[in-house]
């Protein structure tokens, strides 16, 4: 029997509309403009409004991707959500989502897989239809890391912003469509990067909330040098698994965490920076949203087009690593 091949029918995005400045930070703490463009390439982020919640911008993100994949909700038969700042503990973002579209024969589900959160998504959704269970799945990555943030922590509070991007997935012609994947773990890295309070290890107490362990916490310098090696890695299994090398490449989409960190995956991959897409100027670390409102910006501004190669990569908190390498179906 010959494979399915699948890929993106439909693709959205959504960010908040209120703008947080670097100089908006400097005002909070002792950094500057300059300072934060020079480490990470961060000029401004999107923080939701009071009473926002990621499935408010997930469902925007995922109403635009039905939109532009000509897609009705009733035919969604699977959502994933990837997300690590969801509305509540449960229900999931993806029934919330679910229920606000309508989308009634769909299963739902979240996963938490931090900033490779899409990539880990992507991959099951597409495996889902490969295997003849679905038929067309809706994956989206939607954050609100304004609300994990510790805004008194200049070292994170400068990184994060809140956003969604989601895409519909289906069957498409031969040869387009993902053709290469790659997933990878490391539990042992799991404290450079977490939230430590919350969850069942420590319960919320008045001890956690005075200790401000209900925010994200990083150790920036292991998580840098670990983002550097991994980018690369993942990026070149993916392309291994696709039969494909790097002078393949026509964009490189990666996790928008840090601009150095970009730069460094595409040396490694000898693409020219004008063959990455790039937005982490404008948004800031998005975690699982980050790279498919890249994506979504480098389709929709013409960029992109039909037959190109595309390669996403991310990391995240876990630690978690993911790549894809995509010809695009549009």
């Amino acid at each position: 029997m010959i494979e399915k091949s699948v890929g993106i029918l439909g693709i959205g995005s959504y960010v908040p509309e209120k703008i947080v400045t670097n100089y908006d930070l400097e005002k909070m703490f002792d950094t500057s403009d300059a300072w934060i463009v020079e480490r990470t390439g961060i000029r401004e982020r999107r923080v939701a409004a009071e009473g926002q919640a990621s499935s408010d911008l997930a469902t925007k993100a995922a109403e635009l991707a039905l939109l532009d994949a000509g897609v009705k909700a009733e035919e969604i038969d699977l959502i994933i959500v990837g997300t690590v700042s969801p509305d509540m503990v449960f229900p999931s973002v993806a029934c919330i989502v679910q229920d606000n579209l309508k989308a009634y024969n769909a299963a739902a589900f979240d996963l938490t897989a931090v900033c490779s959160g899409f990539i880990y998504g992507l991959i099951t959704g597409s495996t889902f239809i490969k295997s003849g269970t679905y038929k067309k799945v809706l994956v989206i990555g939607a954050e609100t890391l304004s609300k994990i943030t510790d805004w008194s922590d200049r070292n994170t509070a400068i990184l994060f912003g809140d956003g969604a991007g989601a895409v519909v997935l289906g069957e498409t012609e031969p040869g387009y469509g993902i053709l290469g994947a790659y997933l990878g773990a490391d539990g042992a890295g799991g404290d450079l990067l977490k939230v430590p309070a919350g969850g069942s290890r420590q319960p919320a107490s008045e001890k956690t909330v005075a200790e401000r362990a209900h925010f994200i916490h990083m150790n920036g310098n292991e998580v840098f040098k670990f983002a550097v090696k991994v980018m690369g890695e993942a990026a070149n299994k993916a392309l291994e698994n696709a039969g494909m090398e790097p002078k393949d490449v026509t964009y490189l989409v990666p996790h928008q965490a840090n601009m150095r960190i970009i730069q460094s995956a595409a040396k490694r991959l000898g693409l020219p920076m004008d063959k990455v897409v790039v937005n982490v100027d404008k948004y800031g670390n998005t975690s699982a949203a980050s790279i498919p409102i890249a994506l979504d910006e480098g389709v929709k501004s013409g960029r992109i087009k039909k037959g190109d190669v595309v390669v996403m990569v991310g990391f995240g908190g876990g630690l978690t690593w993911g790549s894809s390498v995509i010809r695009w179906n549009k």
